[in-house]
C-alpha cells in the first residue's frame, strides 16, 4: 500500500502549479500519490500537469467540470489508495520534510489525525507571520495521542477547519464517511471538524511544515459576496452530524458558541449591502435556530463576542 496520497485542487493556477508539483514531488517521503483535480480551469493548468505526469508516474490528472473544492476533493478521495490522505491548495508552499513527518508522526502514535502548524506568507509585505490561533496548544494535553474530550477549550476552536494542514488515516475517513460540503466556500469545516470530534486519536507536529500564501491586496469579503450564506449551511450540517452521532447534547455547549463566534467573524469580514442582509438573516432566523438567541450571557465563553452579539441586537433596536 501507498504511504500517502496528496489530493490537489487546482483552478486556475498556472502561476503556481509548477512550484507547487515541484515541492510537492521533492518530498522526503517517496511513495507518495499525487492526485490532481483540475476544476474545469481554463488557463495551462491541467497542460503544465499532464507534463509532469508525463515524467513522474505517481501523478494521477483528473479533469472535471467546475463545481468547487469541495467536489474537487471528493473526487481525489475515489481515487486515492495510500494509508493516509491529505489534501492540498495548489498556491501554497510546503517544507520538504512535511509529509514525511506527517507519515512518521501517525505510525508512531497510530493516529488518525495529524495536525502540523502553518503561518501565512504575506504577497505584499513578503513576510511570514506564523498562525498561533490555528493550533491553541496551551489547550492540548501534555501527551499524545489523545482526542477531544481531552482537550481543555472548545474542539471547534482548539484547530481551525482547513483541511490542508492536516494528515488523515484514510480508513478512519472511509468509516465515518467523511465527505467535503459542495459549496462555494466553508466547504472544508464540516470535514475537518466531523473527523475532530470523531478521532480517538490525535496528534501534532510542533513545526511550521507549510506557509500559507495571502494576497492582502484582496479584500477577503469579496471572495464571499455570492457565498455568504455558505457558513451557516455548514452549521447546520455539523450539528445534524453530531445528532446522527449521539454527540450533540455532550457538545451542544462548544457547538453553540463555536456558531457565535463563526457567525460574528463572517459578518466582520463582510462588506455592505451584504452584511446588512447577513445580519438581518441572523437576527430574524438564523441565531434562533441555531440555539443562539435563546442563551443567557454566563452561557458564552467570551465576553468580547458576547458583546458583539449584543451590540448588533442594540443596532437594529436603534435603527427602529
Amino acid at each position: 500500500m501507498i504511504d500517502v496520497s496528496i489530493v490537489l485542487t487546482v483552478y486556475n493556477a498556472e502561476s503556481y502549479i509548477e512550484g507547487c508539483l515541484d515541492m510537492i514531488t521533492g518530498q522526503t517521503l517517496r511513495d507518495i500519490q499525487i492526485i490532481c483535480v483540475d476544476d474545469g480551469s481554463t488557463d495551462n493548468s491541467a497542460q503544465i500537469i499532464e507534463q509532469y505526469a508525463q515524467k513522474d508516474d505517481r501523478i494521477v490528472l483528473i479533469r472535471e467540470k467546475n463545481a468547487g473544492a469541495g467536489a474537487a476533493r471528493n473526487r481525489g478521495m475515489q481515487e486515492a489508495t495510500g494509508k493516509y490522505i491529505l489534501f492540498l491548495d495548489c498556491d501554497d508552499f510546503y517544507e520538504p520534510e512535511m509529509v514525511e513527518k506527517a507519515f512518521r508522526r501517525a505510525e508512531e502514535e497510530q493516529a488518525e489525525i495529524v495536525i502540523y502548524k502553518s503561518d501565512q506568507y504575506k504577497m505584499d509585505t513578503e513576510e511570514y507571520v506564523y498562525e498561533k490561533w490555528a493550533m491553541i496548544e496551551w489547550a492540548l494535553p501534555p501527551y499524545e495521542a489523545f482526542n477531544r474530550r481531552q482537550i481543555s477549550t472548545n474542539i471547534f476552536r482548539a484547530f481551525v477547519g482547513w483541511a490542508w494542514d492536516k494528515l488523515y488515516l484514510r480508513e478512519f475517513v472511509m468509516k465515518n464517511d467523511l465527505k467535503f460540503q459542495e459549496q462555494r466556500t466553508t466547504n472544508d469545516a464540516l470535514f475537518v471538524f466531523s473527523a475532530l470530534v470523531l478521532a480517538e486519536r490525535i496528534c501534532t507536529v510542533s513545526e511550521i511544515l507549510i506557509h500559507r500564501r495571502v494576497d492582502t491586496r484582496d479584500s477577503l469579503s469579496k471572495t464571499r459576496e455570492k457565498s455568504w450564506d455558505n457558513f451557516y449551511h455548514m452549521l447546520l450540517a455539523l450539528r445534524q452530524m453530531l445528532k446522527d452521532h449521539g454527540l450533540y447534547t455532550e457538545i451542544e455547549k462548544d457547538y453553540i458558541n463555536y456558531a457565535l463566534h463563526f457567525s460574528l467573524w463572517n459578518y466582520n469580514t463582510l462588506a455592505e449591502p451584504t452584511k446588512t442582509k447577513l445580519r438581518e438573516k441572523l437576527l430574524g432566523e438564523w441565531y434562533d435556530e441555531l440555539g443562539i438567541s435563546a442563551r443567557p450571557e454566563e452561557y458564552f465563553y467570551d465576553e468580547y463576542e458576547y458583546g458583539q452579539y449584543k451590540d448588533m441586537l442594540n443596532f437594529t433596536v436603534e435603527k427602529q
